[in-house]
């Protein structure tokens, strides 16, 4: 809670590009650097934005090693509410797919590396098990994971979680309140009557405006967990053992030991998008950058 609250860093990609999508919508992109050989692309997590002290921190660490920053902002957490009744979802993987490739287009870089933090970080272990990456795509590391969704969203039910399960609904909902304008009749904001965790919000909200049947099937289906067997990049997960947003099913220990390129690090303290080191570069942007660097 300490970094959420209390850390303060500049802010680093202060270049704002608007990516246009196929499906008539938008993503917020933010840039800093200029053409180095080495790109990394950054995705927030649930209710973040590109502005959040652990993108930014990651992103001074990054500038200060030479590498450019793309940070992306999701649906609606621009600044601006997107255009369709849809918004961004634990499995949106597709918008990576497009900020990666318009990343291509407009870049130099020879060497782009991928870095995601909680549900940004299922989104990046998602797409890189979905299908081959391009080759430019070197190496991934991502943070405070919750790679099964259901297990995640149980854990995140339990008393001992309400301060955090609170605060993500009441931005949902402050999200939703604003859509509903423009879509009454896909956001009915009497299904809120009675959301109180990730179950309620996924089954009412999530899972119709995104194609899913149900929350059960939302989380099959977009939990990372299932597509880590598939990666063939570098690509490193840092789950901290005392991560109060993960359950069992979060660390996937089997899936590290069988595959020659997934790994897996479980600290004993870090907690959730945390790892605070007592200094101004905190313990996950080391990490990050020692992995990034490693061959391609």
């Amino acid at each position: 809670m300490v970094p959420a609250l209390f850390r303060k860093v500049p802010r680093v990609t202060t270049r704002r590009e608007r990516l246009e999508l196929p499906d008539g919508d938008f993503l917020d992109l933010d840039w800093a650097g200029e053409g180095s050989a080495r790109l990394a692309i950054l995705s927030h997590g649930l209710e973040a934005d590109s502005s959040a002290p652990y993108i930014q921190g990651m992103a001074r660490a990054l500038r200060a090693d030479g590498w450019d920053v793309l940070a992306w902002n999701f649906r609606g957490c621009g600044g601006e509410p997107n255009r369709l009744p849809r918004f961004y979802h634990s499995g949106s993987s597709d918008d990576l797919r497009h900020v990666i490739q318009h990343a291509m287009e407009v870049h130099p870089a020879e060497r782009i590396g991928l870095v995601g933090f909680s549900l940004g970080g299922n989104i990046t272990l998602k797409y890189l098990g979905e299908a081959e990456v391009p080759p430019r795509v070197t190496r991934a590391v991502a943070f405070s994971v919750p790679c099964d969704l259901a297990c995640s969203s149980a854990e995140l039910s339990r008393f001992s979680n309400r301060i955090y399960m609170e605060r993500f609904l009441r931005s949902l909902r402050g999200k939703l309140r604003g859509k509903h304008p423009r879509f009454p009749q896909e956001i009915l904001l009497e299904k809120l009557k009675g959301v109180r965790d990730f179950r309620g919000f996924d089954d009412r909200f999530t899972a119709p405006l995104h194609g899913f049947r149900d929350a059960e099937d939302y989380w099959a289906r977009s939990s990372s967990r299932p597509f880590l067997a598939a990666i063939r990049i570098p690509t490193l997960l840092v789950n901290a053992a005392n991560d109060p947003f993960l359950g069992p099913g979060c660390y996937p220990w089997q899936e590290a030991e069988e595959s020659g390129f997934f790994h897996l690090e479980v600290p004993a303290e870090g907690g959730h998008v945390g790892f605070a080191s007592g200094g101004e570069t905190y313990g996950s942007e080391t990490r990050a950058l020692e992995f990034l660097n490693g061959p391609a």
